[in-house]
């Protein structure tokens, strides 16, 4: 139990790791109840979790969808 306290302090406590090196990819832990979709917006946007809805609207500067 020590050993998974001791992960989660270590982790909880920034957005990053202190050491995280150049050109590795991280995925930051998921927040405990985090905010959904409804299941309509859900199919919509490809995922339940607005954070990890990030449409791609093409090389615009600043990725600004056009209308």
């Amino acid at each position: 139990m020590d050993i998974i306290n001791t992960v989660i302090s270590r982790y909880t406590t920034s957005k990053f790791p202190e050491k995280t090196p150049p050109a590795m990819a991280y995925v930051p832990f998921q927040e405990s109840n985090p905010k959904t979709y409804s299941p309509v917006q859900a199919l919509d946007a490809g995922t339940v979790f607005p954070e990890l809805n990030k449409p791609f609207y093409g090389n615009k500067c600043g990725g600004v969808k056009n209308d």
